[in-house]
């Protein structure tokens, strides 16, 4: 494993050899990894945690079908994996914080793997919901953004910041576009238990990717001094209305994304759509959300006080496409159009979201608050997922589920414009 740590260290090297490149922001080799191997370990792990989990809706059919299971059960997984994610995000976000990246992605890796063995064997619906939610999504919880943008925070200087979190979170977004292809083959190769199985190997990669990212501060066993304890950083984020606001956004963000990604394959299998189709625009949604996200991510590093009118924006234009796109005649084209002008706008909250937090707390527990916010995002990702699956079940059709969507992203684009972006002045007496 130490050869592996040391070639990890020296990649970085080689390539700003290669392209001429010069790490400027690199301080010194004993305090701070450099910037490209960071970017590089840190968006093939988000690469592979987030691609795997995005084309989890192409299960929906097989698995319920295979098993005699109703959608809702199989929504109802999803959406407590979700909800674990969530809850499970905070604590390891203060783990993170206390102890480095490092051992959590280990932990995360192996619990990916386990989880998605359990998916592959669950002989029952309380089982697939134990492994399937609770097992993977605590996995998804020490593998992706909170823990990532953690590194990022601790590692890359504010000046290009939100720029690195657009690039690390483009790089989820590269994961969903190569991942769900890959997954609708694996299915269609391999059956959907077996396909599964495949995806737990590659899980275990995340492991070797860690070593890149052993922060030198945490090495000793010990964290970095802190100035703030994480009651007061608690009390500090929660008095504060911004940190709200930012909150009840992130919940619709969590909403939208996850109906539309798990139910979308069903809803076009519902009018008679070939399968192809939903893999085909769940792949643009990843493809495009490449461009979104980097923009959105250089965006923020522009205008570093005005990411709230980016965010506002973003959650605007979710309504008006939505509504553009159940008014058009259901084709494959304007599937195409919709996946793809919706990725644009997919994961580009999460960069300017977390650079804002950072912007106005600091990055000391910039995991742990991050997690609190990925919480709401969370739940509200349980509630389009699960949602999704009973008002369908009950009404035999997703149309409320969309109204739904289109007034959250109208609330979402309100809230986020009061957010105010200055950094926090303490005083000396709030240190630790």
């Amino acid at each position: 494993m130490q050869s592996i740590s040391h070639m990890l260290q020296l990649l970085p090297t080689h390539f700003a050899t290669l392209f001429g490149m010069q790490n400027n922001t690199q301080q010194s080799s004993t305090q701070h990894l450099p910037m490209l191997q960071v970017l590089l370990c840190g968006g093939m792990v988000v690469t592979l945690a987030m691609g795997i989990r995005h084309g989890f809706g192409l299960w929906l059919l097989p698995i319920t079908q295979d098993m005699g299971w109703t959608r809702e059960s199989f929504s109802l997984a999803i959406a407590i994996q979700n909800l674990s994610w969530g809850v499970f995000g905070i604590f390891v976000g203060m783990i993170a914080d206390r102890i480095g990246a490092f051992k959590v992605l280990i932990c995360g890796s192996v619990l990916y793997a386990l989880g998605l063995i359990g998916m592959a064997l669950s002989p029952s619906t309380l089982m697939f919901a134990l492994t399937t939610g609770v097992v993977i999504g605590a996995a998804q919880a020490g593998t992706t953004y909170a823990v990532i943008y953690g590194v990022l925070g601790r590692q890359i200087p504010a000046a290009r910041r939100s720029w690195a979190m657009g690039v690390t979170a483009a790089a989820g977004s590269f994961g969903q576009f190569f991942m769900v292809p890959v997954e609708g083959t694996l299915i269609a190769q391999f059956g959907w238990s077996n396909a599964l199985l495949i995806l737990a190997a590659m899980a275990l990669i995340i492991c070797v990717l860690a070593f890149g990212l052993r922060e030198p501060g945490f090495t000793g066993g010990a964290a970095p001094k802190r100035e703030q304890t994480i009651g007061h950083a608690l009390k500090e984020a929660w008095t504060n209305p911004s940190f709200v606001l930012l909150l009840a956004g992130y919940f619709v963000c969590g909403f939208q994304v996850m109906f539309i990604g798990v139910h979308m394959p069903s809803y076009l299998k519902d009018f008679g759509m070939a399968p192809h189709v939903a893999s085909i625009g769940l792949a643009l949604v990843g493809l495009f959300n490449i461009f979104g996200t980097y923009l959105a991510g250089n965006l923020g590093q522009k205008y570093p006080m005005h990411k709230r009118y980016v965010l506002s924006s973003i959650y605007g234009l979710r309504s008006v496409v939505t509504v553009l796109f159940l008014l058009m005649p259901l084709t494959e084209w304007s599937v195409y159009i919709f996946t793809a002008a919706m990725g644009f706008l997919w994961l580009s909250t999460v960069p300017l979201t977390n650079a804002t937090i950072a912007q106005i707390f600091g990055v000391q527990h910039l995991s742990m608050l991050g997690g609190f916010v990925f919480f709401s995002h969370q739940i509200g990702s349980f509630m389009g997922v699960w949602l999704g699956g009973y008002l369908y079940d009950m009404n035999g059709n997703y149309d409320m589920v969309w109204y739904l969507s289109i007034a959250l992203g109208i609330f979402a684009a309100l809230v986020n414009l009061p957010v105010r972006e200055a950094a926090l002045v303490r005083q000396p007496t709030a240190t630790a």
